[in-house]
């Protein structure tokens, strides 16, 4: 019993370089490659995958042999991949068509000193 509390897990620490490793890579192909957009957001997609099924398989125990012969729950699996692609999909459609970033303050303060010009000249 006290061998079994000493063992290192292997198995997460493996998972948890690969996690990181494709974590890397991922931020590289983002932000230093030359590829195109397209192949930039391919690349990343594939990465975010090979990643999800690292997590799966390391972390969170898909396949064990106490999970009376490898039983995988598919309902919870489901679920989370159905909420992950609606949290991907409100984020792309805010990064999409949401609001800008684009706002020239110097406009807007034109805009209150005319309108304060407006109320001192009428008085």
């Amino acid at each position: 019993m006290t061998d079994h509390n000493k063992r290192i897990p292997a198995k997460h620490v493996i998972g948890f370089i690969l996690s990181i490793a494709l974590t890397l890579l991922a931020a590289w192909v983002a932000l230093e490659s030359n590829l195109s957009q397209m192949w930039v957001i391919s690349g990343i997609m594939i990465l975010a995958v090979i990643q999800a099924g690292i997590q799966l398989f390391m972390f969170m125990h898909v396949v064990e042999s106490d999970s009376h012969n490898g039983h995988v729950p598919w309902n919870m699996m489901f679920h989370g991949a159905v909420l992950a692609a609606i949290v991907v999909a409100g984020s792309l459609f805010t990064m999409s068509f949401g609001f800008t970033h684009d706002h020239d303050d110097g406009e807007h303060e034109q805009h209150e000193q005319q309108e304060e010009q407006g109320e001192h000249e009428s008085h």
